[in-house]
C-alpha cells in the first residue's frame, strides 16, 4: 500500500534527494550517484516493486556507508 509520497518521504530520511524529470520523479543520493531510481509522480498506490527497489537501494547505500567508515584517516 505504499504511494509515491510515502517512498519520496523513505529516501529522503536516508538523505536521497528527489527531483523532477520529464515524466517521473527521479531519485538519487548525493555522495552515491550511483543509487538512483524513479517513481511515478501520482500518489496512488504503487506495485510492489517499487517499495521492493526502495528497501533495496537503502541497504546499499547503508552498506556503502558502512564499508567507508574511518577512510577519510589516511
Amino acid at each position: 500500500g505504499w504511494t509515491s509520497s510515502d517512498l519520496k518521504q523513505l529516501y529522503e530520511a536516508f538523505g536521497f534527494r528527489i527531483r523532477s524529470g520529464s515524466n517521473h520523479d527521479i531519485v538519487s543520493h548525493p555522495e552515491y550517484p550511483q543509487i538512483r531510481d524513479t517513481l511515478p509522480r501520482q500518489n496512488k498506490e504503487l506495485p510492489k516493486a517499487y517499495a521492493s527497489t526502495a528497501l533495496k537501494n537503502i541497504e546499499e547505500l547503508l552498506s556503502l556507508q558502512t564499508g567507508n567508515e574511518g577512510e577519510d584517516d589516511g
